[in-house]
């Protein structure tokens, strides 16, 4: 009998399912397992390739399989769904996954360690709250133009709102009792999320004071204390990506393609990859391109010569990129931005 060489495994909450198969691909097993005998299976099973699905949970269970010596693999789903057979079940998903990690061209996503993993609860944690925050806005903003107020937009204006309420009867607009109660309500909430969100910054600040790599990203025009961190947090090792357009195209930030016949067509950007990464990139490059608007950029610059010629939005977009493989650049070389010198007009 052949030995298993590779195992798909589909993970789950209670129920998992496994295939085994050997180096010709030709199935051994194919087993579902209840969570409290995985790891008793695994263990028993010789060392060989263990590949998941990067999804909800797989990190952990890339570690504990790791720890027994198997070498694990973790696909994104996408690229796993082209090999499921017809029906959608547990079996015929790890059997997908076995067959996708035997693809000698298959791409993985780096398995992250439990303090990566805790470092970006951080940002998942800022982002939502201030979520939150923005819906208590925007329900106390509705609520109070019910009433005939209206306030100009931002959170700052919220703090004068809240005075307002305490004065209405002078202004002329007076709130039922029943409302000004929920209205003190929400108030109190925003506030109480404005206090979470600071210590939350702070954490980040200190973070980024702390780490060399932070300080080095922080270098670069356009990337603070929030972005640094959440780079280092969220983003695989650079050293997984050959070079800079490869990590700008594993944010999302490179244009989508849809070529065929030897003609190369070119659309917006793919918006693949990390989400939260890509935005904190763009807002990052919106404020460069906003100051170069106002202040002018200098003489001679790349970001000149593309305000000149090519919308804000788009220019924007670009600089994000372009912000991207800077990343990728100084994590490689472990230094820290150099502005280019401004070609002679």
């Amino acid at each position: 009998m052949s030995e298993v060489s590779t195992i798909g495994l589909d993970i789950a909450k209670a129920v998992f399912h496994a295939h085994g198969a050997d180096a010709s691909g030709r199935m051994i097993f194919s087993r579902r397992l209840t969570r409290a005998k995985l790891l008793a299976f695994f263990a028993d099973q010789p060392c060989c390739t263990v590949a998941l699905e990067a999804c909800g949970g797989a990190h952990h269970w890339a570690r504990e399989l790791a720890s027994l010596g198997h070498d694990v693999r973790l696909i994104p789903p996408a690229y796993v769904k082209p090999f499921v057979k017809r029906s959608k079940n547990d079996a015929a998903d790890a059997e997908a996954i076995c067959e996708a990690a035997q693809r000698p061209s298959m791409r993985y996503a780096a398995i992250k360690t439990e303090a990566q993993q805790a470092a970006g609860m951080v940002f998942r944690t800022r982002d939502l709250l201030v979520r939150q925050r923005t819906q208590l806005i925007n329900a106390i903003r509705g609520h109070l133009t019910e009433f005939g107020w209206v306030a100009p937009k931002g959170p700052s204006h919220l703090s004068v709102l809240a005075g307002l309420l305490d004065e209405s009867e002078e202004l002329g607009a007076s709130l039922p009792e029943a409302a000004r109660t929920m209205f003190t309500v929400m108030t109190g909430q925003l506030e109480q999320l404005n206090d979470q969100i600071a210590l939350l910054d702070k954490e980040i600040a200190k973070r980024a004071r702390e780490d060399v790599s932070a300080r080095r990203l922080m270098t670069i025009p356009g990337i603070g204390p929030i972005t640094a961190t959440a780079i280092l947090a969220l983003a695989p090792p650079p050293e997984s990506f050959a070079k800079g357009r490869d990590f700008a195209a594993w944010l999302g930030l490179t244009p989508r393609q849809h070529s065929s016949g030897g003609k190369e067509k070119l659309g917006s950007i793919s918006k693949m990859g990390e989400r939260t990464l890509r935005r904190l990139l763009i807002i990052g490059s919106s404020a460069v391109v906003l100051h170069a608007s106002k202040r002018g950029a200098p003489a001679g610059s790349w970001l000149e010569q593309m305000l000149a010629r090519k919308p804000r939005m788009l220019v924007t977009v670009a600089l994000a990129n372009k912000t991207a493989r800077i990343v990728w650049a100084v994590l490689t070389k472990n230094e820290d931005y150099k502005a280019p010198v401004a070609a002679a007009a």
